[in-house]
């Protein structure tokens, strides 16, 4: 998914939408150059900047990434299968995403987002602490994850796992030297 056209795509389901782009803007809460630019392919925004974005649609983020393929039959996802949601926002030139989220199957369809994570070192979900209406839980299958909750600190090494209320604020970070991979879960899905 490396030449997926984040700025094609913005386009085309703004257009479907029957929306401007400052109409999308003033719907989503952004300047209106920042829909332009993205559109243009001259600036590539964050996850939550594009998420911000396809609020004022609405549609999510799986959504957006996700290829249009009928697979309400399927069972197994092979890993070369799984939507990438943050890949093609965060690539640039040849270096490699922070953070990536590949999510399994249909989301919104199962009302359950299932991720795999991967963290790079230093990699951050942001300074703003996350708040959705969901529950999340997870299971840290390498390196170190800081979580955050309710202004609560938690370390966890491989084989920790953690479950709680998505309301609360939250955050994840990887403090640690090496890739930190999650697997997670997310009912309703928030991506």
């Amino acid at each position: 998914m490396t030449d997926f056209d984040v700025g094609a795509r913005l386009a085309e389901v703004r257009k479907q939408a029957g929306l401007t782009q400052r109409a999308l803007a003033s719907r989503a809460g952004v300047p209106h150059s920042q829909i332009a630019m993205i559109e243009r392919n001259n600036s590539s925004p964050s996850v939550a900047s594009l998420r911000k974005i396809l609020s004022g649609i609405p549609i999510r983020l799986n959504q957006f990434f996700e290829v249009a393929q009928d697979r309400a039959g399927q069972v197994v996802y092979r890993k070369d299968e799984l939507t990438d949601l943050t890949s093609p926002l965060l690539r640039r030139g040849n270096k490699a995403s922070p953070i990536i989220l590949r999510q399994v199957g249909d989301a919104v369809m199962h009302n359950l987002q299932i991720l795999h994570e991967c963290y790079a070192p230093g990699a951050d979900t942001g300074a703003s602490m996350l708040e959705h209406d969901a529950h999340e839980g997870g299971i840290v299958v390498s390196g170190e994850l800081e979580l955050t909750v309710d202004g609560q600190v938690y370390i966890l090494a491989p084989g920790d796992s953690y479950l709680f209320d998505s309301r609360l604020q939250h955050r994840f970070r990887n403090r640690g030297d090496c890739d930190c991979e999650v697997i997670s879960a997310c009912s309703p899905p928030y991506l």
